[in-house]
Parts: structure tokens; C-alpha cells; sequence
């Protein structure tokens, strides 16, 4: 029996503008970043879809390199849309990348037109999609001139194989010359995905806010958790079965110091005192601004999934809750 989706998936769900377009997306946000991969279990990412789905989350975030291997992540969840999603396509976002390397030579990664509309193409096949909603280009490129970057977008969104243009990774300056290119082109440019954390606040220094507000572009931020340092996983230490204890590459064991350890715990106390968990105060942190169009949440299981939608209820921050959090963190600097 193919899926159904439930009739109460958009009761709870609360939608942003992404900047000044029309576009709306949930708060939080599917990203396949991580467990859509080769060695992953198909069952368990398509339980974590459709958990997603159910509730409101229509916005699945992935890039040409998710896996490991690259392209698995595409592949994966193009054999989920094709299997449960066919139905409900029109009512989801689908998104993704070009940036990083994908094929040895130099075609296989950067900004380069030749580069970003072949892999484009390449994503397309394996989503099984005609068209995705958002194509970003995922990283700045000094070598390449932004023009021709911003013209591969452009001829992304005019030939029908992308509706949206978004950035990621990159800088307010460069944002705002990227945002002038594509508005004289006409191509609508709807957002920058950056990382951002309670432990990561480089865009507030970069003033990205103000260039959003300026440019009419959304911001949708990445690793809200700190790849997992947010959450309760390391209140007690290093889990054997943690991404430090697995001796992953975006998570390295000293990163989790005496000091870190002991601001994450100070951050608890704070999330139990306004009865949420450590994970849920730390997204409902990145989105206190409305200029944060959503957050990505990265699941490794559908209960997990779950557990983060508890942020649509959450209260909102007091003036002495997000100053406590500032000096439990040095805000960060």
C-alpha cells in the first residue's frame, strides 16, 4: 500500500518568507547532509521522510555531494519521492547544490558554468526530477568571476530545471554584489544558507542580517547544533556510539574541552528551566530573528526528528534568558 499522507500535517507547522519573495518554508527544515548515504538504512530514511512530511516539514534540503559516496543522498531520496511522494510533489521544496568536488579534472567542482549546469544536470538524473525548487551555488569562488556563477543560476532557473536561485557559504559582501547581478537578471535569488549556532556566530559579525534585510534574501541556517554538541548526547561524555566516538570528519574529540563541556551543561540548566531539552533551546535560538527564514535539522532517526518540532511550542526568549546564554558563551567570539 503506497503512503498517505496524514490530513493534520500542516495544523502545527509555522512557514516563513524567504526575504522579500513568496516562497514560505517551515521553520524546520529536512536537511540529508547526513544518514542518506551508501552504508545508511533505506527503511530508516524513509520512516524520517515521512515523519518529516507528516508534520509539516516540506522542505528537503540536499547537494550533489551528500552521501558519503557523492550523489547517494540525491539517489536515495529520489527513490523515495519515486516510491512514496509521487503524489505530493507540488507540495514540497526540494533543493540542491553545486560547489564541491563531484568528478576528478578541472569541470568537477568551484563555479564554473560548465561545472555547475552539468552537475545540476547530473542531480536532476538522479532525483528523477525535472526541475528542482532550489539550486544554490555552495561556496564562493575566487577563481571563477561572479558573473558567471550568478549566470549559471540564471540559466538554471530560465530553462526550467530550477525554480529559486539561493548562495550558500556565502559572505554578506559578496551576497549583496550576487544579489545585484541576479536582480538585474531578473532571476529570483530567495536565499543564503550559512552556519550558525549558539557556538558559531560568525554572520552576526559579518552583519549577514542586515545585507539580507537590504537584499531581500532569506537566510537558512546549518548545523544549529554544533553537529551535535547542542543536544544531550555529550552532558554525560563521549557515547561510543557519538560522532566523536566514532572518530567522524566534521566532529573531532578535542574540540569537546573542559570548557566546551561545561558551557553545554550551563546551557542545559538553561533549556530545563524553560522545559525544553538542550536541542530544542538551540534551534529555538538560531530562529529568535524572523530574518532567519528556517533551520536545518539533521535526524538520524524518525523519533529524533520529532523530539525538534517541540520548538513550535517553545516560548519565547526573555532579554535575560538570551544574555545569560551570551555570557555563558562569550557570546561565542
Amino acid at each position: 500500500m503506497s503512503y498517505i499522507a496524514s490530513e493534520h500535517r500542516y495544523d502545527e507547522m509555522i512557514y516563513r518568507k524567504c526575504g522579500k519573495s513568496g516562497l514560505k518554508l517551515p521553520l524546520l527544515s529536512l536537511g540529508l547532509w547526513h544518514n542518506f548515504g551508501t552504508h545508511d538504512d533505506y527503511q530508516n530514511m524513509k520512516n524520517m521522510c515521512i515523519a518529516a512530511f507528516d508534520r509539516g516539514v516540506t522542505h528537503f534540503d540536499l547537494a550533489n555531494n551528500y552521501g558519503p559516496l557523492p550523489g547517494s543522498a540525491e539517489t536515495n531520496f529520489g527513490r523515495i519521492l519515486k516510491e512514496e511522494f509521487a503524489a505530493y510533489r507540488d507540495e514540497m521544496i526540494i533543493s540542491t547544490k553545486a560547489g564541491y568536488t563531484m568528478w576528478p579534472g578541472p569541470y568537477g567542482d568551484w563555479g564554473s558554468r560548465k561545472y555547475m549546469l552539468a552537475s545540476l544536470d547530473q542531480s536532476l538524473g538522479r532525483l528523477g526530477l525535472p526541475y528542482v525548487d532550489i539550486f544554490y551555488h555552495h561556496r564562493m569562488d575566487k577563481n571563477t568571476p561572479l558573473e558567471e556563477s550568478m549566470l549559471a543560476l540564471d540559466t538554471a532557473v530560465k530553462s526550467g530545471r530550477a525554480l529559486y536561485a539561493g548562495l550558500s557559504n556565502y559572505d554578506s559582501a559578496t551576497a549583496r554584489q550576487a544579489a545585484a547581478i541576479l536582480g538585474e537578471l531578473r532571476c529570483p535569488f530567495v536565499l543564503n544558507q550559512v552556519r550558525y549556532s549558539i557556538f558559531d556566530r560568525h554572520i552576526e559579525a559579518d552583519n549577514l542580517e542586515q545585507a539580507a534585510e537590504d537584499a531581500g534574501f532569506g537566510i537558512i541556517c546549518f548545523s544549529p547544533l554544533a553537529q551535535g554538541l547542542l543536544t544531550d548526547r555529550y552532558l554525560g561524555g563521549i557515547p561510543a556510539d557519538s560522532r566523536i566516538g566514532k572518530g567522524g570528519p566534521f566532529l573531532k574529540r578535542e574540540q569537546l574541552t573542559e570548557q566546551k563541556l561545561g558551557q553545554i551543561r550551563a546551557l542545559n540548566e538553561i533549556a530545563l528551566s524553560r522545559g525544553q531539552s538542550l536541542s530544542e533551546l538551540a534551534l529555538s535560538w538560531v530562529l529568535k530573528s524572523e530574518r532567519v527564514t528556517s533551520v536545518l535539522i539533521g535526524a538520524s532517526s524518525p523519533e529524533q526528528l520529532v523530539q525538534n518540532l517541540g520548538i513550535l511550542r517553545s516560548p519565547a526568549f526573555t532579554a535575560d534568558e538570551l544574555a545569560q546564554v551570551d555570557v555563558i558563551t562569550d557570546a561565542a567570539t
